[in-house]
C-alpha cells in the first residue's frame, strides 16, 4: 500500500456501516443533488402559489403520534387491546385527532416535492386556529397558500396561510398563519 493511500483519512461510503445498497445508492443520490443549483425558499415561491394534499386521519395514524408524544388521552383512542376498532369516546362524541397531528403534516405539502428542496429555511411563526375537531378516520385535504413575501431587519420571509378541511363535505378544521424565514 503506498504512503498517500495509508494517509488518507477522508471518510468513505463503507466506513458508514452498517448501510445496505438501498441506503448507500440514496446517500450517493443526495450527494449528488447538492452540486446542483439549488435556490432559497424565497425565490421558489410567489405568492400565490397554492398547494394541496390528502390525508387519511386512521386510528392507526392517531395512535402513532399519540404514542410518539406520549399524549394518552383516551379521547383520542379509537381502539383497544384484541379489538381491531371501537368507536372511542370523546366530549365531541367519538374519538377525535389529537388536535396539533395535522399540523405536522403541513411541510409535507408547504414544499413543492416537484422540486429540489430549498435551501435554508427556518420556520420562524406559527399560529393555529382550532376551529373544530376531527372525528379519527376522516379524510382532510391540507392547503397550503403563500400570502405574503415581506423582509424585516434585512431578512426574508414567505408567509402561507393554511387551510384543513374535511375532504368529503367541506368542514372548515384548522386555519393556521406560518412564517418562513429563507437565507
Amino acid at each position: 500500500m503506498s504512503d498517500s493511500a495509508t494517509n488518507d483519512r477522508s471518510p468513505k461510503t463503507d466506513d458508514l456501516r452498517p448501510m445496505t445498497e438501498v441506503q448507500m445508492a440514496q446517500e450517493r443520490a443526495f450527494i449528488k443533488s447538492l452540486e446542483e443549483e439549488c435556490q432559497t425558499y424565497w425565490d421558489m415561491v410567489e405568492v400565490g402559489d397554492e398547494l394541496s394534499r390528502v390525508l387519511d386521519l386512521t386510528p392507526e395514524l392517531v395512535i402513532l403520534y399519540a404514542d410518539a408524544v406520549e399524549d394518552f388521552n383516551p379521547w383520542f383512542e379509537g381502539w383497544k387491546m384484541n379489538t381491531w376498532r371501537i368507536e372511542g369516546t370523546s366530549p365531541f362524541g367519538g374519538a377525535i385527532v389529537p388536535p396539533l397531528l395535522v399540523s405536522h403534516f403541513v411541510l409535507s405539502v408547504q414544499f413543492d416535492h416537484t422540486k429540489p428542496f430549498a435551501i435554508g429555511s427556518i420556520h420562524t411563526y406559527h399560529n393555529t386556529e382550532l376551529i373544530e375537531p376531527i372525528p379519527v378516520g376522516t379524510q382532510v385535504r391540507i392547503t397550503t397558500k403563500a400570502i405574503d413575501k415581506y423582509e424585516k431587519r434585512g431578512r426574508r420571509y414567505v408567509r402561507h396561510e393554511v387551510l384543513v378541511t374535511d375532504e368529503n363535505n367541506g368542514t372548515l378544521y384548522i386555519r393556521e398563519v406560518r412564517d418562513i424565514l429563507s437565507l
